[in-house]
């Protein structure tokens, strides 16, 4: 995958973000959270070269370059956090206003026409097939028309994480789906299984918000 593009873009949006994170959450001082926020950016570059190009009608290229963006933090920290606070220090590195902004517009969205039919068109693609860093993804209406499952039995995530040795803080990442949901205000997000966890796919539950 190269650099530029979504990739460098992602980095000048949320690096600075992520490095005050780690003064502000996990607490580093400034001189430590410059260094490891130079060595991220090194190994953030290394991490998006090995990866293959994504499909331009896969709609998760976004995932794993925020994937490779947090892992390359982790791999340049001499002791990794625990999943609890890298759970934190991802959400707050995540949540500017950018991406809140990004979430609302999904939410004024959600469960509309170009929703479904984006949603059907994932589906079908089944992009993990040919790209073991992308996702496999069963679109679920529910019946009563409450809203919709995304179910999930391939993970780029999982994937990539395994690769870096950082398996265990996949769950800090799944996490994530239900603070942007709560941003997006169209949905409550449930789930019970994540394929992290041990789970037998990973259920994405958008139900509609009453009123």
């Amino acid at each position: 995958m190269k650099y530029s593009g979504m990739p460098g873009g992602m980095w000048a949006l949320f690096g600075k973000s992520f490095r005050d994170k780690l003064i502000s959450v996990l607490g580093y001082d400034k001189e430590e959270a410059d260094k490891i926020s130079k060595a991220a950016n090194a190994r953030y570059k290394e991490i998006i070269g090995r990866l293959p190009e994504f499909e331009k009608a896969d709609r998760f290229k976004m995932n794993i370059v925020n994937c490779a963006m947090l892992s390359a933090f982790l791999l340049s920290m001499e002791k990794k956090p625990d999943v609890e606070r890298v759970t934190d220090y991802y959400a707050q590195a995540m949540m500017i206003w950018p991406m809140k902004w990004f979430c609302r517009l999904g939410g004024k969205q959600k469960f509309s026409d170009k929703d479904i039919r984006s949603m059907k068109a994932t589906a079908a693609l089944n992009a993990a097939d040919r790209n073991p860093y992308s996702w496999n993804m069963e679109f679920l209406p529910y019946p009563d028309g409450s809203g919709y499952e995304a179910r999930f039995s391939r993970c780029g995530i999982c994937t990539l994480m395994k690769e870096l040795g950082l398996y265990d803080l996949v769950p800090a990442m799944c996490r994530l789906d239900y603070t942007m949901s709560e941003a997006g205000g169209a949905s409550d997000f449930v789930r019970k299984y994540t394929l992290a966890s041990g789970g037998p796919y990973c259920d994405c539950g958008y139900k509609k918000k009453r009123g």
